[in-house]
């Protein structure tokens, strides 16, 4: 493809009336999203009672930074998933950015929420305890300003760089940095390291997989298939036979949703982050768990705090304080598990005084949100240690116990899903072309053939969907363009070692990257807030 100037750049607007429609229906959604936003936020926040301005001041600056990350990870990242369908004239350009726009937003829209949560467990505990304080203030802004400035910085050189990868440099940056700041002799929890590593190695071996997936599967293909027109390049502009096209339009579709699902939720998560922030009298704490759920919630209680009672070896003057030197330490004491009881039982007594999740008056939300958070992250920390080593008999009720602390805690209001789509959704049909070139023509010598672009979408959605299901990010731009990289070898077409260098050298910097930027981000938002 060193030459794919030879051939009619494919990215040229174009797509007539039906981009035009697509285009429309977007606009159309966003503006009954914007309004469902609005409408949901100050319904949210009418029970508020405040005496400030400054705490919703904090929060739309706080939302507009957090939204305007997803916007530029659609059209840094989301361009991977249309540069196939446009290179092999699948799609008119205009026509698949809205398409897959459309795709990211019903990705988002439809996720789980366990990706989200898993990237903010990677944050110093004490400081999502204090996320309302100056000093999660300064870590919220460092960490996505140092994202959105490295993400700016290679979209404009064109490199697929991962918004996953510099997000996690950044929290790590800020984890590092608050530890360096701590005062001699403070117990900080740091980054977990535990969590960082299992991420870490999604990220790793993700690339890895696409290369060699891609590989592979266009290996397969050729076996198996003997129509030999998947496996050359596009004539001039001529559009592939009908059942190309839809294989390729369907896998397009489905890295779209995948990215939606998996991207979107790394958004929400911090969003939530800032919510719990700012307002934590409406959002720490769901609302949506009503009295009607009191009793099932109360009787849960009840069996965790019989099961945890049989591992009690000394009981803590003061419980919180024993929870979360242990959360922090990451050493059980025998005052641990006494904590740790006693700390559940003052739970399950407050929520039986006021009646329910819901009725926890506006003062006591925050306490009520971080005990449930701590005694939740001290049975994680239990469960994945093995010490003390919990009866089979007993870890049911355990288990349950963690699922009513995630219900009332690790929750993600619709309208906030709606907000991240809207932004995903926009920024792909916004920034898109100079990652696109990149895949499409800098990354083989010669042009991307049908059964290249096929087996590269393929492989991206199957892994991304694969990493969603067990809640761990990855990179869209690391799988999609390995991939095509992969299929390029396989098929003897040859790399451009240039661009080859370039995603490497990305790739390798961002990490320390993010990490220096977000770190010196939350040393100086530190010293001005």
């Amino acid at each position: 493809m060193a030459h794919a100037e030879a051939v009619n750049s494919p990215i040229a607007p174009s797509g007539g009336p039906a981009a035009r429609y697509g285009t429309l229906l977007f606009l159309a959604l966003m503006t009954v999203g914007l309004g469902y936003m609005g409408v949901s936020l100050v319904s949210d926040l009418s029970g508020v009672d405040t005496r400030s301005v400054l705490p919703f001041v904090l929060l739309g600056v706080a939302l507009l930074i957090a939204l305007g990350f997803e916007f530029v990870n659609g059209f840094h990242d989301t361009a991977n998933a249309v540069a196939t369908v446009i290179y092999t004239h699948s799609l008119p350009a205009n026509i698949a950015v809205v398409w897959s726009g459309l795709c990211n937003f019903a990705g988002v829209l439809f996720s789980t929420g366990a990706v989200a949560f898993g990237i903010v467990s990677l944050l110093p505990v004490e400081l999502i305890l204090q996320v309302g304080s100056d000093a999660g203030f300064a870590m919220v802004f460092a960490l996505l300003i140092a994202a959105i400035l490295w993400n700016l910085g290679t979209w404009y050189l064109g490199l697929p760089s991962s918004s996953s990868h510099t997000l996690i440099g950044s929290i790590i940056g800020v984890g590092l940095m608050n530890q360096l700041m701590a005062s001699a002799g403070t117990a900080t929890s740091g980054v977990d390291w535990g969590q960082a590593t299992k991420i870490g190695w999604s990220l790793v071996l993700s690339p890895l997989v696409g290369f060699l997936c891609s590989a592979a599967l266009l290996v397969l293909m050729r076996t198996l298939i003997k129509d030999k027109t998947l496996f050359t390049a596009p004539e001039g502009k001529k559009a592939p036979p009908s059942w190309i096209r839809g294989l390729l339009v369907l896998t397009c579709s489905g890295v779209s949703f995948a990215h939606g699902s998996n991207d979107g939720q790394k958004g929400m998560g911090l969003i939530m982050l800032i919510l719990i922030g700012t307002v934590p009298t409406a959002y720490a704490l769901n609302r949506a768990v009503t009295v009607t759920e009191t009793p099932a919630y109360m009787a849960t209680f009840d069996r965790a705090g019989d099961v945890l009672s049989h591992y009690v070896k000394d009981t803590p003057a003061d419980p919180r304080a024993a929870v979360e030197e242990f959360v922090r330490t990451r050493t059980l004491t025998d005052s641990t598990m006494g904590g740790v009881h006693d700390l559940t039982a003052s739970i399950a007594d407050q929520i039986r005084a006021y009646g329910s999740v819901a009725q926890v008056p506006q003062e006591s939300v925050r306490n009520v949100r971080n005990d449930m958070y701590l005694s939740a992250e001290a049975l994680r920390l239990i469960q994945k240690k093995g010490n003390p080593a919990i009866d089979a008999a007993d870890q049911p009720a355990l288990k349950e116990l963690l699922g009513r602390y995630d219900h009332a805690t690790r929750f993600i209001p619709t309208w906030v899903k709606v907000g991240v789509a809207i932004a995903l959704g926009l920024g792909t049909m916004v920034g898109w072309k100079r990652i696109v070139v990149t895949v499409g023509e800098k990354i083989g010598k010669e042009h991307l053939t049908y059964g290249q672009g096929a087996s590269a979408e393929l492989v991206a959605m199957a892994t991304i969907g694969a990493a969603d299901a067990f809640g761990l990010p990855v990179s869209t731009t690391h799988v999609l363009s390995s991939g095509v990289a992969g299929t390029m070898a396989a098929n003897g077409s040859g790399l451009q070692w240039s661009t080859v260098r370039n995603m490497a050298m990305a790739w390798v910097l961002t990490l320390p990257a993010s990490i220096a930027l977000a770190g010196g981000l939350f040393w100086l938002f530190r010293h001005v807030f």
